[in-house]
This record gives structure tokens, C-alpha cells and sequence, in this order.
């Protein structure tokens, strides 16, 4: 999770103190990424059937964005007799076209900014969590009538699990992140898992083997 530049916040702003210290961990911990490499495993389901397995390898290009080389994909054998191919194929590809739209329109919950890292924070109550956590809830962050709820660190303020219920495309889709930490302070999203109910779509995202490339 990148942000841009910091953000100076205008006075009187609600829990000001609170949405500062996130923004600077979380620009720490992307300056810190950007030293790493690490294998992301990807599984898509339908109606509890794997449908596709993906593992890639994922580095920093030049351009400062990471970058996948697939290591291992592994799909479903598509039906015999040509037209049933086709018909499976089409239906791949219009598959793998919304779910392409949706992990693009999913990322804007990550909070990729300070404004929303603001907006968030400054208009929502700070409750204690257990385990020395703080918890932040709001609602219509992204879209009207989405819900999202972001558990931080007490003492490093950054992120340790986010849920978020949304509405992507007339579907309702809900997710839930686990975060990790390496014993250096690394934060990152370890488990990721994304449902689509009225499609019966399954999505699971593992993130793992971090390696420090200034080594």
C-alpha cells in the first residue's frame, strides 16, 4: 500500500494525532516494501470448486510498481468437442475480465492515500480491540451503503485486519485481509479472501517468503 506525499492536515480535524501516525507508518513500511521480493499464490473458486491456480513471483519494476512472473498456473482442463471448448472459454475470459474490474475497483479500500486515511479517521469513533489493537469503522467509504472496518496497532499504527462489505457491478462482495509482520517491522497482507456470493466466486490471495533484495 503506497501513499503519496504527506499530508498536512487542517486544524481542528478529529483524531488528527491518531491519522497522522498511521500515515507515517504506512509510508515507512512502503518505503521498506520496496526492498523486498515475495511469492503471491492466488486460487480462484466457483461454488467450492478450484477453478485456477496462480503462483508468481513479485518484484519492484523501474517504474517503482510491482511486477508478477507467473512461477505456476494451473487451470482446469477445458470440456472436449469444440463448441463445448468454446462456450468454456469465452466464459474464462469473461471471468477473468471481472475479476481483473473487481481487484481494481477493491483497491481503493486499501486506503491508498492520506485523504482517505483522513476521511476515515476523522469521521469515525476509535474503539479498543483485544490484544492491544484499536479499531476504526465506517460506512458509504467507497460507494453508497459499503461498509469497512480497519483494526490498527496501538503501538506501531499499522494495519493487523480489514473487513470490508461492498457492491461491485450489482453483486454483493465481502473481504477480509490478515496482516503479518516480519520480525523487522515489515507489514503486509498475508491472507487476503474475496467472496462473491451471487456468483458463488471464491477468491484467495497468499502472500509469503518475503526476501530483503538489499542484502
Amino acid at each position: 500500500m503506497s501513499l503519496a506525499a504527506s499530508v498536512l492536515l487542517p486544524a481542528q480535524v478529529p483524531n488528527e494525532g491518531f491519522a497522522n501516525a498511521i500515515i507515517a507508518a504506512r509510508q515507512n513500511n512502503a518505503t521498506l516494501m520496496k526492498q523486498y521480493s515475495w511469492n503471491c499464490r492466488s486460487e480462484i473458486s466457483e461454488n467450492g470448486t478450484p477453478k485456477d491456480t496462480r503462483v508468481d513471483t513479485v518484484t519492484w519494476g523501474p517504474d517503482g510498481q510491482p511486477q508478477h512472473t507467473v512461477l505456476n498456473d494451473q487451470h482446469n482442463p477445458l470440456p472436449q468437442g469444440f463448441l463445448r471448448k468454446r462456450v468454456a472459454e469465452q466464459e474464462q475470459q469473461k471471468m477473468e475480465t471481472y475479476l481483473k474490474s473487481l481487484r481494481t475497483f477493491l483497491h481503493q479500500y486499501t486506503l491508498p492515500t492520506a485523504g482517505q486515511i483522513i476521511n476515515l479517521i476523522s469521521t469515525s469513533p476509535i474503539l479498543p480491540a483485544p490484544g492491544g489493537l484499536l479499531q476504526v469503522s465506517g460506512s458509504s467509504v467507497v460507494v453508497p451503503g459499503d461498509t469497512v472496518s480497519v483494526t490498527f496497532s496501538a503501538t506501531t499504527r499499522l494495519t493487523q485486519r480489514m473487513t470490508m462489505m461492498t457492491f461491485f457491478q450489482g453483486d454483493e462482495v465481502t473481504t477480509t485481509v490478515t496482516f503479518k509482520s516480519l520480525a523487522n517491522g515489515l507489514n503486509y497482507a498475508a491472507y487476503t479472501q474475496v467472496n462473491v456470493p451471487d456468483k458463488g466466486l471464491t477468491l484467495l490471495v497468499q502472500n509469503y517468503d518475503y526476501i530483503n533484495q538489499s542484502n
